[in-house]
């Protein structure tokens, strides 16, 4: 079934739409309104919702009175709890040149360290209505995109050979047509972004940028040098092309990467991992990592193994020694799929350069 587009986001939507006719009904997320006050009182705002629109006074009176929902905006927060679209790279990153803990993503972070335990339910409602405005900005996104998962180790270092296989994956399945999808972070995360980043670009290109990153191998001890690193590569190669990151504040002390196009990022971790794996609809490739990786790889076994979101996505693992020796996740999930319908749609490769095909074989 499908539902009627009357979600307001931008300034130039809101200017279409009185254009058309009224705005009876619609939801206006996160536009400043202070300059459409006469747009405002010439239209039907009835059934309207406005969540977080600065308008002047008499807008919002009349509004009201229409019998619009008006939610104000909150004042004195690093972040925007209606916010009706996905955060960039350079959002999260403003002010960088005064170092990390000057950026909206830090400041942020550190409102979270200070209000997660005080039980005041007011900043929780706050974080759940900045979550759940991104999962609604994330779902129109990726509508209509085939997306693909690439799961690993925040703690992969730059410069090393398993970084620069695991930029190649997220090159190859961007070439293919793929939307990329990671956990945002760095390590694996920021070396998936950064292949689907340069992916339109020669391949010199990431040879090129994995040199210039591996000056800075880690986010500590600087997080601030390192996000000056990534952001030099993109200021190199400007014309990236697009993936998705989806990091969580719950682990603050692990900077989301400047390669992802869209940043879809949230207080409850739970939320955003089982948000990521679910919209990887083409699949999910699981590099090297520790627990948080092996939590992934179950937490995408279990809907599949239940059918729960319908016909199993392929699982693949890369990194045989690594899966049935280090940590023998994969003997656990082939016993599991024994019999299902997941049993021939997961998979064991050696190398990355073996998912692209292998995924493909499961279409």
């Amino acid at each position: 079934m499908a539902y009627p587009d009357i979600e307001i986001e931008t300034l130039a939507e809101f200017d279409q739409v009185v254009a058309r006719g009224d705005l009876s009904g619609y939801r206006i997320q996160s536009v400043n309104l202070l300059e459409r006050t006469l747009a405002l009182l010439s239209s039907d705002t009835t059934a309207a919702v406005f969540l977080g629109c600065p308008m002047e006074p008499d807008a919002a009176a009349k509004v009201r009175a229409d019998g619009a929902l008006v939610f104000p905006p909150v004042p004195d927060l690093p972040f925007n709890p209606y916010r009706g679209l996905l955060y960039t790279p350079e959002e999260l990153f403003a002010s960088l040149p005064d170092g990390y803990e000057a950026t909206p993503d830090a400041e942020t972070y550190s409102w979270f360290q200070e209000t997660k335990a005080d039980g005041d339910v007011f900043s929780s409602m706050l974080r759940s209505l900045h979550d759940d405005a991104v999962s609604d900005a994330l779902d129109e996104h990726l509508t209509g995109a085939r997306v693909v998962g690439v799961m690993g180790g925040h703690a992969m270092a730059r410069g090393g050979p398993a970084y620069a296989g695991a930029a190649r994956l997220g090159r190859s399945l961007a070439r293919t047509g793929l939307t990329v999808a990671t956990g945002g972070g760095p390590g694996a995360m920021e070396a998936a972004n950064l292949g689907a980043y340069l992916a339109p670009a020669t391949d010199d290109a990431l040879t090129e940028a994995l040199k210039m990153l591996a000056e800075v191998p880690s986010f500590a001890p600087s997080v601030s040098e390192w996000a000056r690193a990534a952001f030099a590569v993109r200021e190199r190669w400007p014309e990236g092309g697009d993936s998705v990151g989806i990091p969580t504040w719950f682990y603050g002390h692990e900077p989301p990467n400047a390669f992802a196009g869209h940043i879809a990022k949230y207080f409850a971790n739970a939320v955003r991992e089982d948000g990521l794996l679910a919209r990887s609809n083409a699949g999910v490739v699981f590099l090297p990592g520790a627990a948080g990786t092996v939590q992934e790889i179950f937490d995408n076994a279990t809907p599949n193994y239940y059918g729960s979101r319908g016909e199993p996505a392929p699982m693949i693992l890369v990194d045989r020694e690594h899966w049935t020796e280090r940590l023998p996740a994969w003997p656990l999930l082939q016993a599991l799929a024994a019999g299902r319908p997941m049993e021939s749609r997961i998979a064991l490769v050696d190398s990355v350069d073996e998912v692209p095909a292998t995924l493909a074989s499961f279409v």
